[in-house]
């Protein structure tokens, strides 16, 4: 059996902390986020876009970017709606949000843009 890596997160260090499945992966590409919200509208998910400074990224709270884009399935539209949070919070984490309507609840959540941590 493989050994389990320890990711060394701390509280106290904020360059350490991870977040979400995709934290512990390289940052991605243009070209992999197109392809995760490409796989959102797919499944009829309304994304919707949040943003957070790095420090407080363990708290519950994230700023909404405008309202969930409702019934949009046009990928160019949400890439630019995250694409504009992403330049008008440069420093912030930016999160992309899949909701199921059918179930009520988020079907997918990762963040696509990381922000400087400190």
């Amino acid at each position: 059996m493989n050994e389990v890596m320890d990711y060394k997160s701390r509280l106290s260090d904020p360059a350490s902390r991870k977040f979400e499945t995709f934290s512990y992966l390289p940052a991605m590409s243009e070209a992999e986020i197109r392809k995760q919200v490409e796989y959102l509208v797919s499944k009829g998910w309304n994304p919707a876009i949040e943003h957070i400074e790095p420090q407080y990224l363990m708290d519950s709270y994230w700023y909404m970017w405008k309202l969930p884009m409702f019934g949009e399935t046009d990928v160019n539209v949400v890439l630019a709606e995250a694409l504009a949070c992403h330049k008008a919070n440069p420093d912030n984490h930016v999160r992309l949000i899949g909701y199921n309507n059918f179930n009520q609840s988020q079907g997918t959540s990762m963040v696509i843009y990381r922000g400087k941590t400190v």
